[in-house]
């Protein structure tokens, strides 16, 4: 939330096409991408771990959060 706005992401979500609803601009700081881990990398741990095979890749369609 220190490095990106909600209207930051608001704008950056769109230009890809991605529509954003939601009553709090921090709300939608909070699930900024940047907030997140690198999801290949996570993937390519857990799978040289053995603690899990990789077997698909999925693409979300939608994302809902409570607030």
């Amino acid at each position: 939330m220190r490095r990106i706005s909600g209207q930051e992401m608001i704008k950056e979500l769109e230009s890809k096409g991605i529509i954003i609803r939601c009553w709090s601009m921090r709300g939608i700081a909070e699930e900024a991408p940047l907030a997140y881990k690198d999801i290949e990398e996570v993937i390519k741990v857990v799978d040289n771990a053995n603690l899990a095979k990789k077997v698909a890749k999925l693409s979300p369609l939608a994302v809902i959060k409570g607030e």
